[in-house]
């Protein structure tokens, strides 16, 4: 039997905030000029999901630590340049927030500064303040099940009644390894069939979200 849904776990990047688009458009910037010269489609595969330390690692595996030092702090400036002058909510979120009853919280690989000045930016935050989680708060980040477990958790529910909301690959592995429902938001980056896998509903437009979560 299913059990009734008592928690929407959202991630932010590509869901809440329309922030992947500027991230890999940053992220093929710096392949350019650092030495590893990368396309927007091997960013969306690498990267995408994936927690700041997880991307480091990546870079430093082809380009050394000290380069990856330098991605990972150019990274940060350009990408606050690119928020404060392009970031946008994803398209319908508001409606679908509105209509949602449900508890909600945000459970992303991005660090809490990150997500204080994206979610900031879009006028967010208020609406989830205080039920924000972070891949910085667990050992390893997604495709692992750390951190929704661990927002399942700090909210008080069981995985088994939590519904995770994700636009990418290593996201929905990660609420399935969980044992949560998954909903693939493909309306952004990633394509439907990555984030197609046993049991994920996928839909395009995030105005039906609440009519797919059963809120009307």
């Amino acid at each position: 039997m299913i059990r009734p849904i008592e928690l929407v776990i959202f991630d932010c990047d590509g869901v809440l905030v329309d922030s992947e688009r500027i991230a890999v458009g940053v992220q093929v910037a710096l392949g350019a000029t650092l030495g590893w010269p990368l396309t927007s489609e091997e960013v969306i595969t690498r990267f995408i999901g994936r927690s700041h330390a997880d991307i480091g690692a990546q870079v430093a595996a082809q380009l050394g630590e000290e380069t990856a030092a330098v991605w990972s702090k150019r990274f940060e400036e350009l990408h606050r340049e690119a928020v404060d002058a392009e970031l946008v909510p994803v398209d319908g979120i508001f409606e679908a927030l509105q209509s949602i009853t449900l508890p909600t919280c945000v459970a992303s690989s991005g660090s809490h500064d990150k997500m204080r000045h994206t979610l900031g930016r879009t006028g967010l935050y208020e609406h989830f303040a205080g039920r924000i989680f972070s891949a910085t708060e667990v050992g390893r980040g997604k495709p692992a099940p750390d951190l929704f477990l661990h927002a399942a958790h700090r909210m008080d529910v069981d995985p088994a009644a939590c519904v995770v909301i994700e636009d990418s690959r290593p996201g929905i592995q990660a609420a399935r390894a969980a044992g949560m429902r998954a909903f693939g938001y493909a309306g952004g980056l990633t394509p439907a069939e990555r984030l197609e896998g046993p049991d994920t509903v996928i839909f395009h437009d995030m105005r039906k979200l609440p009519t797919l979560l059963g809120e009307q």
